[in-house]
């Protein structure tokens, strides 16, 4: 699948990696990676709703509406021979095929994720051969159980605290980002349903909350971004009303602001990532404490989960993370964007280290090699008590796994 891709591409670059280890006394013990699927066009749901909210056809694909691209294939390999690259410098992982207890991979339902985890493994540890290990769809959404209606309450509660109190106020803020979608999604004296309508904050009888309007503009800025990282031509990047790298990053906020008012919800977020955040505690505790749950997922080395955007917003609003990164809106989780846990032994105390990584949109679009010279962006968690060390921000072990569990909810 997807073995077109140039040769030359795939290996220019990658003879540079990490070529000073870190310092013997650090040894890396254990990764848990969540990361997001690749590049694919927009899902069927998200196509029927920008081109009724913008009342015109948006251009089609090569591949099938929400599949991973070539080009997204070709992307996440790169990050996949990075990052085992990196592993095997640290040494985590040795040489060819992974033993047993070096590496596991687990991916959502969907044929993106599946597809990205493929690729991954195949970046990773090229001709093993290794299979992903697919999950219950109920591990990467909300749970289907119908909430109580305190519960439904609460999460609207947090949504319009979230957006400052006023939907029709957050909307007033955001008109200017909101004009600039429009000046480049809708055509000159046409209809152009979405743009003029007021915002109507809607919940779900399984908690889920939306924004009625705000959720059309989010995805028709997500398409964008995803047009720009497929490498489509300008003229076909918002309609040809692109030209750079900057124009298209101005497009892109209101994709933040549907994080910040709909999925960013403390309770919301408990609900949703749960169980995730269970197995990532079960997993950084396993050889380390002697615990393990019934349900904690295999004791390796490299525990990779490959899942959705809504995964890595849930998780890193349960560990109050935010971050901002190069031309990215605030709290943006690009295609192949992963949250990352490491655990560190140094001289016979334990540490965590927790960052988000993300390849850039120029890394995205011309399909960049990731070496130590041009790496992923990359932006650390830290509060009090965390240090800066040799490889990176480390967080005391206690503090980091009361951080990590704090907000789990029963199971």
């Amino acid at each position: 699948m997807y073995k077109f891709f140039s040769a030359v591409v795939l290996f220019a670059g990658l003879t540079a990696f990490f070529s000073q280890p870190v310092q013997a006394d650090y040894v890396l013990e254990k990764v848990v990676e969540v990361s997001r699927h690749g590049v694919r066009p927009p899902s069927p749901d998200n196509r029927r709703a920008i081109e009724n909210g913008s009342a015109r056809r948006w251009p089609d694909w090569l591949t099938a509406d929400g599949n991973l691209t070539g080009h997204g294939y070709t992307a996440a390999w790169l990050k996949g021979r990075y990052e085992s690259s990196y592993y095997r410098e640290a040494g985590l992982l040795g040489e060819g095929c992974p033993k047993e207890r070096d590496f596991h991979l687990i991916a959502s339902p969907m044929q993106r994720t599946r597809a990205t985890a493929q690729v991954l493994a195949e970046a990773a540890f090229p001709g093993c051969d290794i299979a992903a290990h697919v999950m219950a769809a109920s591990l990467f959404q909300l749970p289907n159980e119908k909430v109580s209606q305190e519960q439904a309450a609460t999460h609207r509660q947090e949504a319009l605290r979230a957006m400052g109190g006023s939907l029709a106020d957050a909307q007033r803020r955001l008109q200017p980002q909101i004009d600039a979608l429009k000046k480049a999604v809708c055509q000159p004296a046409r209809p152009c349903p979405v743009f003029s309508q007021p915002w109507q904050l809607a919940t779900w009888s399984n908690g889920t909350v939306g924004i009625q309007g705000l959720d059309t503009l989010a995805a028709m800025a997500e398409t964008l971004r995803l047009e720009w990282s497929e490498n489509k031509p300008l003229s076909e990047v918002a309609f040809g009303k692109v030209n750079n790298q900057a124009e298209l990053a101005a497009l892109l906020p209101l994709l933040s602001a549907k994080y910040d008012y709909t999925n960013d919800l403390p309770t919301l977020a408990s609900r949703g990532a749960s169980g995730l955040m269970s197995q990532i505690a079960s997993a950084l505790r396993a050889g380390a404490t002697g615990e393990r749950a019934t349900d904690a997922p295999p004791d390796v080395r490299w525990l990779l989960y490959v899942a959705h955007d809504i995964n890595i917003a849930w998780l890193r609003t349960l560990l109050d993370f935010r971050w901002q990164q190069a031309d990215y809106p605030h709290g943006n989780i690009p295609p192949g964007g992963s949250l990352v846990f490491e655990r560190w032994r140094y001289k016979g105390e334990r540490f965590i280290r927790i960052y988000f990584q993300a390849q850039s949109l120029a890394q995205l679009r011309e399909l960049t090699p990731l070496d130590k010279q041009h790496p992923p962006l990359l932006t650390e968690l830290t509060f009090p008590g965390c240090r800066q060390m040799a490889p990176g921000t480390l967080c005391p072990w206690q503090a980091a796994m009361q951080r990590i569990e704090k907000h789990i909810a029963p199971l």
